[in-house]
């Protein structure tokens, strides 16, 4: 029971969003959060691991001004989550490709210098990562069990490609921002719906 009430959400609610569910591959890095094998192949993620990052995520996200905060996605299922994020907390979106030079090239058109770096994907956005670490920015991670952690101070463990993964784990991370800035005191004052950081479907247009 201690250990249910330590969590962030409730236990089930990780299972029923399929937070844990990875890949069939594991980088180095991403070895020790995994808790099991299914009899699929699949790996699946430790529950509590996931809670324990996304709170230690939160919280170091709450130390920095929001608007050096910069945030990254990619994927389709991830634009809608961060879009969300980014606009509840105050932090700055970089939506798709990062543009070499952005972070480490004064010249660069768009040159902006963050303090912190969080990424949906280490695949996908791999120049972003690149580009904060030459410059030692910290960077926060959603990294999925074939995901490198190279260069990341922080790895959050999450199965970062499910639609309702990434809308929870957005969705939890507002949350525990703003109640760690202290701009709420409780989950019930946080009134965002998880559907709100939900890609739609209808929405994804031709493939």
């Amino acid at each position: 029971m201690a250990e249910e009430e330590s969590f962030i959400t409730n236990k089930d609610d990780y299972l029923k969003m399929g937070m844990n569910i990875a890949t069939r591959t594991k980088s180095p890095g991403m070895k020790k959060f995994i808790y099991k094998t299914r009899e699929d192949g699949l790996y699946l993620l430790d529950l509590k691991t996931i809670d324990e990052r996304l709170k230690a995520a939160a919280n170091m996200i709450a130390k920095y001004d929001p608007k050096e905060v910069i945030v990254t996605a990619s994927r389709l299922y991830a634009l809608t989550a961060v879009e969300k994020f980014t606009q509840m907390i105050g932090a700055r979106f970089i939506k798709g490709r990062v543009a070499p030079g952005i972070f480490t090239n004064p010249h660069k058109e768009g040159f902006t210098e963050p303090k912190l770096v969080v990424i949906s994907d280490t695949r996908n956005e791999k120049q972003a990562v690149r580009e904060a670490s030459t410059v030692n920015i910290p960077i926060i991670a959603l990294c999925d069990t074939d995901n490198s952690t190279k260069f990341v101070d922080l790895v959050v463990p999450v199965n970062n490609r499910g639609r309702k993964a990434l809308a929870f784990a957005y969705f939890l991370l507002t949350r525990e921002v703003l109640k760690a800035r202290g701009d709420i005191k409780s989950n019930e004052e946080f009134k965002a719906t998880e559907e709100e950081f939900e890609a739609k479907l209808e929405d994804r247009g031709p493939q």
